[in-house]
């Protein structure tokens, strides 16, 4: 798929016999905690049932598991570990989207790190750029038992129209750091790649339209070198945690 492995959870989640462990009681949508077991391991995951999504206005019905793997298969091209591996597949609930749970600290959030991860943090606010993320909110990077950051729900992304919603701006107008740049120099050549796997997954799991504005949002910043600023529009989600 990528030019970066894939890893190695990603089979078990695929292939192992799921069960609902619990549902996740603060999501907006059927959102479920899972067990799944693959021989002698069970690993935890979280799985968004397609017909558990509440319809949206501005999203087509049916299609948020879908950005959910777009979003991961975009953070592995790019090299960046920061988007927990991310199937679909069928669950209890029929088909949807399946994350890897991950173990972290359910006290600490984008608000209470106090200027650390600045390297980890540069990459998920580039990413949520190049996705258009309407919904980064703080409690959506969560800080694992290694200090490193995680980004998740990720089901309101790659609108073609201007969406970006985030509580992460603290590099707003600063330059993006030159190795950011080269991954995504290297991004763009596989989006624009009509035999590269990246490119076909993704045309299965976002428009036409939609790919195409991922590429004018790509080339954007790779034009000016700098993070964008704030707006136009609301710039913040809501709740912001």
């Amino acid at each position: 798929m990528s030019q970066e492995a894939e890893a190695p959870e990603v089979e078990h989640l695929r292939r192992g016999e799921m069960a609902v462990a619990g549902l996740v009681p603060w999501g907006s949508n059927y959102t479920f905690l899972v067990e799944i077991e693959d021989g002698p391991v069970t690993m935890q995951a979280i799985y968004k049932p397609q017909r558990g999504e509440r319809p949206l206005w501005d999203f087509e019905s049916g299609t948020l598991c879908l950005r959910e793997r777009a979003a991961y298969l975009l953070a592995l091209e790019l090299g960046w570990r920061c988007v927990p591996p991310t199937i679909l597949r069928d669950g209890p609930h029929g088909y949807g989207s399946v994350q890897l749970y991950i173990e972290h600290d359910p006290d600490e959030n984008y608000f209470t790190f106090q200027g650390r991860f600045a390297d980890q943090l540069q990459q998920i606010q580039l990413l949520d750029v190049i996705i258009n993320n309407a919904d980064r909110k703080g409690g959506h990077i969560l800080l694992d038992a290694e200090d490193h950051l995680w980004a998740i729900d990720h089901g309101v992304c790659f609108h073609a129209q201007y969406k970006l919603r985030s509580v992460l701006w603290e590099f707003a107008g600063l330059p993006v750091p030159e190795p950011l740049l080269t991954k995504l120099r290297r991004l763009q050549t596989s989006l624009a790649d009509g035999g590269h796997p990246l490119r076909r997954e993704m045309l299965t799991l976002l428009s036409k339209r939609e790919m195409a504005a991922l590429g004018t949002r790509t080339a954007r910043i790779l034009e000016t070198g700098v993070y964008p600023e704030p707006g136009p529009g609301r710039p913040y989600p809501w709740p912001l945690v």
